[in-house]
């Protein structure tokens, strides 16, 4: 055990594992990092899986057969996926019953080519949920704006969601506003919302990324000052949003049917910048309530370094805004810079899908070549 991690988990940060393989599954390794390192969930997305499956020797004998059953790439996509998904949420169970259904969860993505495919990710999101049949799996719909009527319509068929891909404050309070309707309906079809959830998972260190390679462009001492800040501000002012929204009226009326709140899943948390501090995006953005998904470098580099006193995120909202507008002032606008990420967010996950058919495609052709011999 950790006294770094559990000071964040103290503070009211759950801790969530953002990758998962067949090897983590097998070796124990998953089981050693939720009993070692506090580790409550798993994020999960194309590239991660991609990742994964190119380690042809722990699929070897999953591929060999679907290859015999003659299957498509894409079917074969999913019996893997959804197998390794369903693996660890059987492995998270224990921590979805002691947490009172909020943590012990992992995350599987539709297609990232129906991003912007209102009725196909509804579709998808359904056969997802019935595959792996787990209460404690999350389906991740992108925030496009023709995501936000599939989460909707997801949460109100009684399907739990995780929200991706959100880089900016009004797409991020559609989401909420998506969650809600989605809840309400929900109640209306009688389905059990004790147990529906859904987390927002707002982008970080991207946001960096772009702005910081704005700022060194402008090139002024102005400018290099406000470099690594946008993606706080950006994820504190969301929570701020957060606050809002679910202290409302609205959500008070959905509360009293035993809803639980989208809770802020701060993503992409591992620095890009190797001039930053490992655990920028951990140590600044700690608040009650919230989930850190990180990849294990992050969550080593946490363990080791991790330095934070109280809240980092309350309290600091008129800083926040300052850095925003400072930005604007330079001539870095927001709305393209949030717009710029999606679009990019998109298409990364549509080349890691790709790269993933790929990859299965060649060893369901190696498997037949091997069975021909």
């Amino acid at each position: 055990m950790n006294d770094r991690l559990k000071a964040l988990v103290d503070a009211g940060v759950s801790i969530w594992l953002d990758d998962l393989s067949r090897q983590r599954l097998t070796s124990g390794g998953l089981e050693t990092l939720i009993h070692d390192s506090y580790i409550s969930g798993v994020t999960t997305n194309p590239t991660i899986f991609a990742k994964a499956i190119s380690d042809a020797d722990a699929y070897a004998e999953q591929v060999s057969r679907l290859a015999a059953e003659g299957v498509s790439t894409d079917e074969a996509i999913r019996v893997i996926t959804t197998d390794d998904v369903r693996d660890a949420a059987d492995l998270f169970k224990p921590v979805y019953d002691d947490t009172e259904t909020v943590d012990g969860r992992v995350s599987i993505e539709v297609e990232p080519g129906l991003a912007r495919e209102t009725e196909k990710t509804i579709a998808q999101a359904k056969e997802l949920w019935e595959t792996v049949g787990r209460d404690n799996v999350f389906v991740k719909i992108p925030a496009t704006k023709e995501g936000l009527p599939a989460i909707t319509e997801t949460l109100a068929a009684g399907i739990s969601v995780n929200v991706t891909l959100i880089f900016s404050l009004d797409r991020y309070k559609a989401v909420a506003d998506a969650f809600l309707t989605g809840l309400e309906k929900a109640i209306e079809n009688g389905h059990d919302v004790t147990k529906l959830a859904s987390v927002a998972s707002f982008f970080v260190s991207r946001v960096d990324t772009e702005v910081d390679k704005r700022l060194d462009a402008i090139g002024t001492d102005e400018a290099k000052a406000l470099k690594g800040k946008a993606a706080i501000a950006n994820a504190r002012l969301a929570f701020e949003a957060y606050e809002e929204i679910f202290s409302s009226d609205r959500w008070r009326e959905i509360e009293t049917a035993g809803a639980k709140p989208q809770r802020p899943l701060w993503a992409s948390t591992g620095v890009k910048d190797p001039s930053y501090s490992p655990t920028l995006y951990v140590d600044n953005l700690v608040t009650r309530g919230v989930v850190n998904t990180m990849p294990e470098a992050t969550i080593k580099a946490a363990a080791e370094h991790s330095e934070f006193t109280g809240d980092t995120v309350r309290g600091h909202y008129a800083a926040d805004r300052k850095v925003i507008d400072d930005l604007e002032k330079l001539g870095i606008s927001y709305d393209e810079v949030v717009q710029v990420l999606e679009d990019e967010g998109v298409a990364k996950f549509e080349a890691s899908w790709s790269e993933l058919q790929d990859t299965v495609t060649a060893a369901l052709k190696g498997a037949q070549q091997g069975a021909a011999k």
